[in-house]
């Protein structure tokens, strides 16, 4: 709910428009896909760019980049030379168009008369790589002259100089450091140089990619360049290992994504074999790596399974009862890479990780399943062996499946999982309405309470560090943390959400539950606290239904030890906070005390853990509430989220409440 404040200052002059720089410096990632080492990266690749389009335009077959010392980075082409100088259309210097304007270039021709495949598109990396650089210098040589621009935190100092040029060859040459204001990291390691320059030359035969990198003095300089493309890389992947011929397909097609949509040009082209030992699969739209994809993807699924079913099925190759294949069973023994070019961009957005377009998909799909008929008719021996071993990988993908099933079941059951859980301890009892686990932080926490619990009834699940944000991360990267699977394999109910990772585990039944309380149990300090909440967290993501139906519970640790005789007797009292403190003091008035803060749990004695934390009797536990979970995930959103301003309004409201918290020193 919004503050009558915030109502009374959000008015017409509260909207303002970001302009020249700013629209990247203070954004960059709506440009560039996040402002850290990814994004980083991803202006690198802009300039890039580029320098390919111009040398498979036929513009040169060199390009040259080069990584400094100082995080600086260079790009060099031997093309036309960026234009530079004055437009006459736009009655503006090109320079400030191609470097100082977002949606500006030379890529906006209507017939393609500049690039007919192009790999820049939106007339953004130039410009935007440009305003996110600490410093950005130009050097271009056309038309009989040198031109040199030098910019500074996307402004422009001095004047372009324009001189005759100093060689015969044409060209452009960027050289710029990433600004630390704009990006979290700059290092930009020497391996992304390497494989984004190795893709680059697989995909644009023939052309030679150098790359430089500065070590003290001296540079370590590489090559890559593949003179037949794809057919080349698959022939490297797959060494000796492959059972069929590397084969190369190459067509060109026509159509439209919608009937309001403008006539593309696709070029379509895959090379791909069949191997036992080595299964990888790799996409590409206009030489761009496609890490997410999209419709190449999807065409290759769709068209290689329907044609490789249609086989199996006219060559009798599949039992009565027997399920036809799925995508997987030939992947796992297919090496391809496919690499199309468009004359329309159909990019998801500017990263151009993933391709969205109707017509692509189409037209791939319908490309490879006419190709392979014809493989099949004219590769028969070939052909009979692949399919073979698509029907092995099927029988042995559904035997695993089967196993997996089975063990998914035994997982539910009393299986003993104390020898494939790391560091689990179970106890002796199998009713589970008295069995308690105790989940606790690292292993001397462990230690601790496993000598002072009681092994009938109470076991131990340790988590190592810090468990992961599980309000944020999605569910592939939450299942692939081995800590929350073993935990939940433990717990045994399963989970109540879905994903790849989570096959592995059973789907959730409360039933299969294998404990009757489940206790989070920290320090009682603040790394505690935390862990706290991220496993409260966790198991308000993965498992709700256990907080709603009064499953969990958190064992609350003393703050400090008070020491005192009494009739010449040893004795102690534990206060779990401050007015419990002043309340013992008060009654021992008059008696020598000794206060100790608390330890942590790892260097309590035994009898003390069973006393504070472990023995029924004496013991504190606090149900978890499903509204203390829900509160718990709001706070830990705003303090650890994206929301900025409400964290910063929380904290300006809140944060003298806990500065005696705060570590100061």
């Amino acid at each position: 709910m919004a503050t009558k404040k915030q109502m009374e200052s959000y008015g017409n002059s509260s909207i303002s428009m970001l302009k020249g720089e700013d629209r990247v410096r203070k954004r960059p990632a709506v440009i560039f896909g996040s402002d850290d080492l990814e994004g980083c990266k991803h202006a690198v690749f802009e300039i890039l760019s580029n320098a390919i389009d111009e040398a498979r335009e036929g513009h040169g077959d060199t390009i040259i980049v080069t990584r400094y010392e100082d995080l600086s980075v260079e790009v060099e082409d031997f093309g036309r030379g960026c234009p530079v100088d004055w437009n006459e259309k736009e009655k503006r210097y090109n320079w400030e168009l191609v470097f100082c304007e977002m949606y500006a270039g030379g890529k906006y021709g209507e017939n393609g008369e500049n690039y007919e495949y192009s790999l820049g598109l939106n007339g953004l990396g130039s410009c935007a790589t440009q305003y996110a650089s600490e410093f950005f210098d130009v050097t271009v040589r056309r038309d009989g002259f040198r031109y040199d621009l030098h910019f500074e935190k996307g402004r422009i100092k001095g004047k372009m100089k324009k001189q005759k040029t100093d060689r015969k060859k044409t060209g452009s040459c960027f050289h710029w450091r990433p600004d630390k204001d704009v990006f979290t990291d700059i290092n930009i390691p020497v391996e992304y140089y390497r494989d984004v320059l190795r893709r680059q030359a697989v995909v644009n035969k023939g052309v030679r990619f150098k790359f430089r990198n500065q070590v003290g003095k001296k540079f370590e300089e590489e090559e890559f360049c593949y003179a037949e493309g794809i057919k080349q890389y698959i022939e490297e992947l797959v060494g000796d290992n492959a059972f069929t011929m590397p084969t190369f397909w190459e067509t060109e097609r026509r159509g439209r994504d919608a009937e309001n949509r403008p006539e593309m040009k696709l070029k379509i082209t895959c090379s791909f074999c069949f191997s036992k030992q080595v299964s990888h699969v790799e996409y590409y739209h206009n030489s761009s790596w496609l890490e997410y994809g999209g419709s190449p993807d999807r065409a290759v699924r769709l068209g290689f399974t329907a044609a490789f079913d249609k086989y199996l099925k006219d060559n009798n190759k599949y039992t009565k009862t027997e399920n036809k294949i799925i995508y997987q069973d030939i992947q796992d023994s297919l090496v391809l890479v496919t690499n199309c070019f468009s004359t329309i961009g159909c990019f998801e957005n500017q990263t151009k990780k993933s391709v969205n377009s109707k017509f692509t998909q189409e037209a791939m799909t319908a490309f490879f399943k006419e190709q392979l008929q014809i493989w099949f008719i004219e590769n028969a021996q070939e052909a009979a062996k692949a399919a073979e071993q698509i029907l092995v990988n099927k029988r042995a993908r559904e035997s695993a499946e089967k196993t997996k099933s089975n063990v998914k079941k035994k997982l539910s059951g009393s299986i003993d999982i104390a020898n494939r859980v790391q560091k689990f301890v179970d106890c002796r009892s199998r009713d589970t309405s008295v069995r308690e686990l105790y989940i606790v932080e690292g292993d001397s926490a462990l230690g601790s309470v496993k000598f002072a619990r009681d092994a009938e009834f109470q076991g131990i699940m340790p988590v190592r560090g810090k468990i992961l944000n599980c309000l944020k991360a999605d569910y592939n990267k939450i299942f692939a943390s081995p800590i929350i699977t073993d935990l939940m394999k433990v717990l045994g109910c399963g989970v109540e959400v879905q994903g790849k990772k989570a096959r592995e585990l059973s789907n959730f039944d409360i039933d299969n539950l294998r404990w009757n309380k489940v206790i989070i149990c920290t320090d009682a300090d603040v790394d505690g606290f935390q862990i706290r909440t991220l496993i409260l967290t966790m198991l308000y993501r993965l498992c709700p239904t256990l907080i709603r139906d009064g499953y969990v519970y958190i064992a609350e640790s003393p703050l400090f030890e008070i020491n005192y005789k009494d009739k010449n007797k040893e004795m102690t009292q534990f206060a779990y906070n401050e007015a419990e403190k002043a309340a013992i003091l008060k009654s021992l008035e008059g008696k020598k005390v000794d206060i100790q803060r608390s330890k942590g749990l790892g260097e309590n004695t035994k009898e003390m853990m069973w006393m504070t934390t472990m023995n029924p009797e004496t013991r504190r536990l606090i149900k978890v509430m499903p509204e203390d979970a829900e509160r718990t995930a709001m706070y830990f959103d705003m303090l650890l989220g994206d929301a900025l301003q409400e964290r910063k309004n929380f904290i300006a409201e809140n944060g003298a409440r806990y500065l005696e918290l705060a570590d100061i020193s």
